[in-house]
């Protein structure tokens, strides 16, 4: 599986993963005081799904293309950031936003988005997306490097997204790392990050790493983490590990009104996104308390 996120752009994954970025960036801005957004693998910032490697594979028609047509109540908000024409189809312009493209699209006068990139060319297109805007910053430099550098917030208040493209092993430990130290530094921000579902093992490992605090052979805390929500859509059982059978979402610090909203949301996305096959579904599982 060819992870580079243009092949994948607009999928049932994207669908699960920007629908609920967009509720914990609406909520962030409930409130008028500044926040940040620090996106770690941010990638090019906006896909065209009608050339190149997106239209190669096609997945955003069993995606947002089938998001669209079916128009849910519970993503409404996230459906029109997208910017379809409202005629069942994608944008007007054929493409499909990015987490740093929709991020940009809830940002206030006041707020800013740290964007990371290390991959040579797709920093040079996401430099060039944002260059007019002086809310966001975009840095050339490795994801995780980056999240201890630019953590805690100038602005004390915000988010971190951390969607590593899993090309690596270790990935899951890597995430889990990055959580407890951004919790170390930063106790009050919100983290989100994405993961595949593949087999189960590796998710039920990830899990019992942010839910039981255990103590590694150096003497550091593995976790420890407090007020942290799994949540994951199922496409179908997860038997044949070179697919991607599902995705899930760790929210650490989810603001008040998410875990209500993610179930509506969780339940629209399958009903719109159900392929019929034994194991479809979605969860929602509290890891630790707050």
């Amino acid at each position: 599986m060819n992870y580079r996120h243009a092949f994948h752009a607009g999928n049932f994954a994207d669908g699960m993963k920007h629908a609920l970025l967009v509720w914990l960036l609406r909520a962030l801005a409930r409130k008028p005081a500044a926040f940040r957004v620090l996106d770690t693998h941010a990638g090019i910032g906006r896909y065209d799904l009608l050339h190149g490697e997106a239209q190669r594979t096609g997945e955003w028609r069993e995606g947002i293309a089938r998001l669209i047509a079916a128009a849910p109540p519970a993503l409404a908000d996230y459906l029109a950031l997208v910017g379809h024409d409202g005629r069942g189809g994608i944008g007007t312009d054929g493409t499909y936003p990015g987490s740093p493209a929709l991020a940009a699209r809830l940002l206030r006068a006041q707020d800013r988005l740290s964007l990371v990139e290390l991959h040579a060319a797709d920093h040079a297109t996401l430099h060039a997306l944002f260059r007019r805007d002086p809310r966001v910053q975009v840095h050339h430099r490795d994801g995780w490097e980056a999240a201890r550098a630019l953590t805690p917030f100038p602005e004390k208040r915000g988010l971190v997204l951390l969607d590593p493209p899993f090309e690596q092993p270790g990935e899951y430990e890597r995430l889990t790392e990055a959580m407890t130290g951004i919790a170390r530094r930063a106790r009050g921000l919100i983290q989100v990050a994405w993961y595949p579902i593949k087999g189960r093992a590796s998710v039920r490992a990830f899990h019992a790493a942010l839910r039981e605090p255990r103590l590694r052979e150096s003497g550091l805390r593995e976790s420890g983490l407090r007020d942290v929500l799994a949540c994951e859509l199922h496409r179908r059982e997860p038997l044949d590990a070179a697919r991607l059978n599902g995705c899930g979402l760790i929210v650490v610090n989810p603001p008040f009104g998410f875990e209500a909203a993610a179930r509506e949301i969780l339940a629209a996305l399958h009903q719109a996104l159900a392929t019929g096959e034994p194991g479809s579904g979605w969860t929602l599982e509290r890891l630790a308390d707050e």
